[in-house]
């Protein structure tokens, strides 16, 4: 007999009876109906006749006639004894409801059963069931190949299979007896390419085994098994399906399994898509701080095992991403993360992996790395795809990034303390004025430990409200009448001492303290201004408040101002936003823009600390900016001569020459005093002339208008 078109069976077949020759009918049927009879005959005879005939002794099929053997695929002496069960599946009565099987049941009872025929056909039989001893269970069944008589109930049952939306199976000794429609929609067997074949045939090969015994296992145990696994179809693609086995009973006894399978894809395809999303990040696809923490665990357990197998940790914040949020909107915002995201996969090799933390904060696993040199080469690549500008709605935008690196040491015993080092590189690289990488070391651990201490510091002041403002008189060095303040922030510390923050503004800047410190600078400075003008009246005094790139675009700005100076009814003129040239480097159209709007309201834009970094001259020529204060290098280089002094001849040349005036800052003596005033330096402040003050002794410092004091008007 050929096999089925799904081999072998799911559940182990029992063993196969010992072979050996056919029985002599008479021993079968017994010496009173075969008495005096020739028994090569009697088997002639039943060869001859046009039915199955099957002899059975003690559950045995001994014998199978000629026509019994041809519809079984077998020649005359292919014929072993072997189980009934074997030969007649599903061996039961032609009754409504088949439940008893016929085993001790009066002579000539009906049946109906299924007959494995060739090429694994199954084929319906029906016929009778004679028994001839009872106790020694001999009998002879006579059958026929035929459709089943069967009882509206049957047909009933088999529509209700037929209609269920779930795959039904349902086999007899590990071959299929039946399956519905739906088990063909799903696995594309039909039912005649199912019949006769195993279940087993659908499970995946490379866990056909293992499967196939934790099901026997299941089973055995509870005589039934649920599970979600998957399946092979017909065309060799795999589903995902949920299965349920159950046991099919007749009169108690098991006599087959019923297989139930449900099509799970789209509920798996869901799943999985909730757990990938609750593992990564929505906006750029990168896995989360929880799925980053995890493979970095998983790092560093593998280093502890092999200590060669070295990894860090880069840790990535955009410098500007805030204003691009202001500015254009958080949809840009958005599109720039993306974009951000794209360069990060880009510039890793396939081993490391990139997470977005959260904000406009990044971080990258770097793997299978000796030194922290290779941290700085993985580092370096990222910094360059950064430097390029990014298309956000038209605009192109310069993002920049910090980034810190940390090497994973004998400390670094959680991902937790190998993210905080690399974040603790990251600030310090930011507050040296980002784009570019710090590695973290001990010593970059004090001095970051000791930021720290400040930025909590300034924020319970602010929170307490502890911070005040002190003025720096701005003379005219020729004649050395007072022209202005600088309004300084100054903050009350813990102990009494006045502390003058000299990195404030970029720590307001980390910290997201820096729009409401600028505007309680507005605030106060206007009402300074307004309490000058009504104690001073005919002086018109210049105040300067400094404010950070992020404060000087911030989209709120003319409007708050336009609010405080309506408040306070002070001249607009008389205010001077002092901004560092930086925030003038990075994109000199945005800055034009933004200056050509404050002097539209009569606010006078100036660049502080000029010449820190090289700014270019052009933007002496292309800015609308009403003043330039040097850096306190280039004020210090006017008894140097070098380059640093012809720049500084060049600047006030030039500045001259356009009408902006020039202010040298940090003036410490009276020669630094007379050689700028012979260059022509229209202002100056600084130590010589007076410390930042309080609000009270600048008052009376503007009272008498000059210096040195004994100077009269």
């Amino acid at each position: 007999m050929t096999t089925s078109p799904f081999g072998a069976g799911l559940l182990p077949e029992s063993k196969q009876s010992e072979a050996g020759d056919a029985a002599d009918p008479r021993e079968v049927i017994g010496l009173s109906l075969y008495e005096n009879a020739n028994p090569d005959a009697q088997r002639e005879v039943l060869d001859g006749l046009p039915v199955l005939v099957f002899l059975e002794r003690a559950g045995k099929i001994v014998f199978a006639n000629a026509e019994a053997r041809q519809i079984l695929d077998l020649n005359e002496g292919e014929w072993t004894p072997r189980p009934v069960e074997d030969v007649l599946w599903g061996l039961f009565p032609g009754t409504a409801e088949p439940q008893t099987k016929l085993t001790a049941t009066p002579r000539g009872n009906p049946f109906h059963a299924t007959l494995p025929g060739k090429g694994g056909r199954l084929i319906p039989v029906e016929g009778t069931y004679s028994i001839l001893n009872a106790e020694l269970r001999e009998a002879v069944i006579v059958a026929h190949p035929g459709e089943r008589d069967r009882v509206p109930k049957s047909r009933l049952m088999e529509d209700v299979l037929a209609s269920l939306p779930e795959a039904v199976a349902i086999d007899h000794r590990n071959h299929v007896l039946y399956t519905n429609p739906a088990f063909t929609r799903m696995f594309g067997y039909t039912a005649e390419e199912a019949s006769g074949g195993s279940l087993r045939e659908l499970i995946v090969p490379e866990t056909r085994f293992n499967e196939n015994t934790a099901l026997l296992k299941a089973v055995e145990a509870h005589g039934s098994a649920v599970m979600e696994t998957v399946r092979r179809n017909k065309a060799g693609e795999l589903v995902d399906v949920s299965l349920q086995i159950a046991p099919l009973l007749v009169d108690g006894a098991q006599v087959g399994n019923v297989f139930s399978f449900r099509d799970i894809g789209e509920h798996k395809q869901t799943e999985e898509k909730l757990q990938h999303d609750a593992m990564h990040d929505l906006l750029t696809g990168l896995p989360n701080r929880a799925l980053f923490l995890d493979r970095v665990n998983l790092t560093l357990n593998r280093r502890l095992r092999n200590p060669e197998h070295g990894c860090g940790v880069l840790y990535l914040d955009l410098d500007r991403f805030k204003e691009v949020n202001d500015g254009l909107g958080h949809a840009a915002g958005d599109i720039l993360l993306a974009a951000v995201a794209g360069r990060l996969r880009a510039s890793l090799r396939p081993q490391d992996s990139a997470a977005r933390l959260g904000g406009d904060e990044f971080a990258v696993l770097v793997e299978n790395i000796l030194t922290a040199y290779d941290l700085e080469i993985v580092a370096g690549r990222i910094l360059r795809e950064m430097e390029r500008p990014f298309d956000v709605f038209g605009h192109a935008v310069h993002a920049g990034a910090s980034i810190g690196a940390a090497m994973a040491g004998p400390d670094h015993t959680s991902p937790d303390l190998l993210l905080r080092d690399a974040d603790r590189a990251m600030y310090r690289a930011k507050q040296a004025g980002g784009g570019r990488c710090e590695i973290f070391d001990t010593h970059l651990e004090v001095a970051v430990t000791t930021q720290q201490e400040r930025e909590r510091e300034l924020r319970a002041a602010v929170d307490k409200r502890q911070f005040f403002f002190r003025y720096q008189p701005i003379y005219r060095l020729a004649n050395g009448k007072l022209e202005g303040f600088e309004s300084i922030l100054s903050l009350y510390r813990a102990d009494g001492t006045v502390d003058n923050f000299q990195n404030l503004p970029v720590i307001a800047e980390d910290n997201n303290l820096s729009i409401l410190l600028a505007r309680e600078a507005l605030d106060a400075g206007c009402a300074q201004l307004r309490n000058w003008a009504d104690r001073l009246p005919g002086r018109a005094l210049t105040l300067a408040v400094n404010l950070t790139r992020r404060q000087l675009y911030h989209p709120d700005l003319i409007a708050y101002l336009m609010k405080v100076f309506a408040a306070s009814g002070v001249d607009p003129s008389r205010l001077l936003l002092e901004a560092p040239e930086s925030a003038f480097n990075e994109d000199p159209d945005a800055a034009v823009a933004i200056l050509q709007r404050l002097a539209d309201w009569q606010v006078r834009v100036a660049i502080d600390d000029f010449g820190s970094s090289l700014a270019p001259l052009n933007h002496l020529v292309r800015l609308p900016v009403a003043m330039v204060k040097l850096d306190p290098r280039l004020t210090a280089a006017v008894l140097s001569p070098g380059r640093q002094l012809a720049v500084l001849e060049s600047l006030l040349r030039l500045g001259n020459a356009l009408g902006v005036q020039i202010v040298a800052q940090g003036i410490e003596t009276r020669e630094q005093l007379a050689a700028l005033t012979r260059m022509s330096c229209a202002l100056g402040q600084g130590p010589l002339f007076s410390p930042a003050l309080d609000p009270e002794l600048a008052l009376k410092l503007a009272e008498r208008g000059y210096w040195p004091p004994a100077q009269e008007a």
